[in-house]
């Protein structure tokens, strides 16, 4: 009896979908999703009993591995004194202090529950410091589902974005430019018709929503140049790759001071927690010091805090960034030769604890290139995976995993798994 498959069926009578976020639907690789009983360290177990090893880690929280003892312990603890107040605490002080003194350009931090709501909020802060309405943000980058962020590129050159969900008012996303990841003049472009109404510019400096595409550093210096010479504020998205990529964040590898920042997934340690923080000046607009109004019940809550401080406390220790880099790209290269033994096109890419793997003869530099990939090749590749007990995200469009639970033998193991995988595709 395959309980993965009575249970999608049960749950699609109740829940819509039959998920609660749609690409655990496994719509764009076809098959049964796989319901997950428990998690330990670099392995997931489903209702059938079968092990995985993981490499989705929930989407980038579990950096220190599934239910690491020492987070569990300070969740323990904290949910002893009972789950949320709805009130202030000292926790909140200290992670905020601990986020700062991580991320230099850091000086204030907004606690809140999701990341989509961190970077909802960030661009209100931002249009409500600059007075300006216009934002710009690039295809292939997901913000959260906010309605202003929910948008595709309009038909032409630097025309504004069309809703890309029902429900999305037009009115709602004309204010924002959709442009090219990495395309330099498309950003000067823009800047140079509409720059002194540009509110801000939101991205993912390493992004992880249409698969791992690594920024030029022309394009992030530009950017940075061209939105303290228009008066916009640059906000990085790092809510998957803060703490993920490096201890400082992708702006720490970019040599870059964004003026606002969004970070969530790690600081959380797989609790709902999720942060903006930034420039003294702009966070000191946000309510109650100024006019731009945010606020959340369960922000802060003591067990996300708990599990978070903790998380931060375990990546700082000797080496784990230094083993976390070096166990993601043995896995990255292992896959890259498998495949090259067996004649399939295929590249692969690697930053921290996050990867990227491409059914294509060049590594993607934004949107249109990894549409171009071939998407039939990875839905191959990812169930001849899963049929062997390993687990990758269920789309070619997201980034992959690892944590510092998975060891150099496992990564080893995965590598020997994905040669028969390779060799059955070449066939």
């Amino acid at each position: 009896m395959n309980r993965n498959e009575i249970l999608f069926n049960r749950a699609k009578a109740i829940i819509p979908g039959g998920v609660n976020s749609p690409v655990r639907a496994f719509g764009s690789v076809g098959g049964v999703p796989c319901f997950i009983k428990k998690a330990q360290g670099a392995y997931v177990w489903d209702e059938n009993d079968t092990r995985y090893i993981d490499y989705v880690g929930s989407w980038g929280p579990a950096i220190v591995g599934h239910a690491h003892p020492e987070v569990l312990e300070a969740v323990r603890e904290a949910a002893a004194g009972g789950l949320s107040f709805g009130a202030p605490t000292e926790g909140e002080i200290i992670i905020a202090e601990e986020i700062a003194k991580l991320v230099p350009s850091v000086e204030q931090v907004r606690l809140v529950s999701s990341g989509t709501e961190a970077t909802m909020t960030a661009i209100r802060l931002a249009r409500g410091y600059t007075g300006r309405d216009k934002i710009i943000k690039f295809e292939g980058c997901y913000h959260g589902h906010s309605d202003s962020l929910l948008v595709k590129a309009g038909s032409g050159l630097l025309t504004f974005g069309n809703p890309s969900s029902a429900g999305v008012p037009a009115d709602f996303t004309k204010h924002t430019l959709v442009l090219e990841y990495n395309n330099v003049a498309q950003l000067e472009e823009a800047f140079a018709q509409s720059g002194n109404d540009i509110a801000c510019v939101i991205l993912e400096p390493f992004v992880g929503n249409m698969n791992l595409v690594r920024p030029s550093e022309s394009f992030v210096n530009t950017l940075r140049t061209l939105t303290e010479q228009h008066g916009a504020v640059l906000v990085y998205d790092e809510v998957m790759t803060g703490f993920r990529v490096a201890l400082g964040g992708a702006q720490s590898l970019h040599g870059i001071k964004p003026d606002l920042t969004t970070m969530g997934k790690v600081i959380g340690g797989g609790m709902p927690l999720a942060a903006f923080g930034g420039k003294r000046e702009i966070m000191e607009c946000i309510s109650p010091l100024g006019g731009v109004y945010q606020a959340g019940t369960l922000s802060g809550n003591p067990l996300a805090v708990a599990a978070g401080l903790k998380t931060l406390e375990i990546i700082q220790r000797d080496g784990f960034y230094e083993n976390l880099t070096a166990r993601t790209g043995q896995l990255v290269q292992g896959f890259t030769a498998a495949a090259q033994e067996n004649g399939v096109q295929f590249t692969a890419d690697s930053v921290g604890g996050m990867f990227g793997l491409y059914f294509a003869d060049h590594t993607p530099q934004n949107y249109g290139d990894m549409a171009r990939s071939n998407i039939d090749a990875f839905k191959h590749f990812f169930h001849g995976m899963l049929e062997r007990n390993v687990a990758f995200g269920p789309s070619a469009y997201e980034a992959g995993f690892v944590s510092a639970a998975h060891t150099p033998e496992l990564i080893d193991e995965t590598i020997v798994i994905s040669r028969e995988v390779f060799q059955n595709m070449a066939k």
